[in-house]
């Protein structure tokens, strides 16, 4: 009977537990896609080049950016640095990231913009959620990667919490005009689907 007891305790303890979590999840999720919405505000030149920045909480300057920089300084607002979270395990971890710009060693001015390391970051540290073509599988604070339509170009954005009129949750991205938010999810070939909210979650 004790012991019976006592795995009812134990249950209950994890069970508490994994609520926590989730609601932390939730939570910062949430805080995410507020943190997006606000980078609307924000009057951006879209520009990719190379820049020296500091490390850690490093930034190019703030009327500069690009589609992964929207997610950067998004994150950064909640208090998340994800140019020392890729650089520390590119740093540890050199070989599993994508070998395409002839580096020999991370370079955290600029590893942590490139979308290719982000999908493989967060393929790591985060959850990697199913790619579907229903809209519903999409929810506000995940975040969607694709390969841009002609170019192959790859492209990041945050789902946000507003719905649009074809069902899908609109995204927060830049691809090009500055922070934006439209109905896009669907308009281009989708490669990976994350939920991001503390590393290895």
């Amino acid at each position: 009977m004790h012991q019976f007891s006592v795995c009812k305790i134990v249950m209950k303890f994890f069970l508490l537990l994994l609520f926590a979590f989730t609601v932390q999840a939730d939570n910062l999720a949430n805080g995410l896609v507020a943190a997006a919405t606000e980078r609307l505000n924000h009057f951006v030149v879209y520009d990719g080049s190379y820049q020296k920045i500091a490390y850690p909480m490093g930034d190019v300057d703030e009327n500069k950016g690009v589609c992964t920089d929207v997610i950067i300084r998004s994150y950064r607002a909640l208090g998340i640095d994800l140019q020392q979270l890729v650089h520390e395990d590119m740093k540890a971890h050199f070989a599993d990231y994508p070998q395409l710009w002839g580096l020999k060693k991370p370079d955290s001015n600029i590893d942590h913009r490139r979308v290719p390391n982000l999908e493989t970051y967060f393929r790591r540290h985060g959850k990697v959620l199913p790619i579907t073509d229903r809209p519903h599988d999409y929810q506000p604070g995940d975040l969607v990667t694709w390969r841009l339509n002609g170019t192959n170009l790859p492209h990041i954005g945050i789902v946000s919490d507003q719905l649009a009129s074809s069902g899908n949750y609109k995204i927060i991205h830049n691809i090009g005009l500055g922070p934006q938010i439209n109905d896009m999810l669907f308009n281009h070939k989708i490669v990976g689907h994350f939920k991001f909210t503390t590393p290895n979650n």
